[in-house]
């Protein structure tokens, strides 16, 4: 997994995480879904990177 796309991964991840319990504080439900949906595209390049590195020799 190169740095870079790995980085982005664990940074969306992050992120999704503070703004779904930020929104769970405030009562915020957009924001909570926000944060899921942030945490659900790091999660997703995570494994795209994965299945990428599978197949490299």
């Amino acid at each position: 997994m190169s740095g870079t796309e790995k980085s982005k991964a664990h940074a969306e991840q992050a992120k999704g995480k503070v703004e779904e319990t930020v929104g769970r504080a405030t009562g915020n439900e957009r924001m909570t879904a926000k944060g899921q949906a942030d945490q659900a595209k790091g999660k997703a390049r995570h494994g795209k990177e994965d299945v990428k590195d599978a197949f490299r020799p």
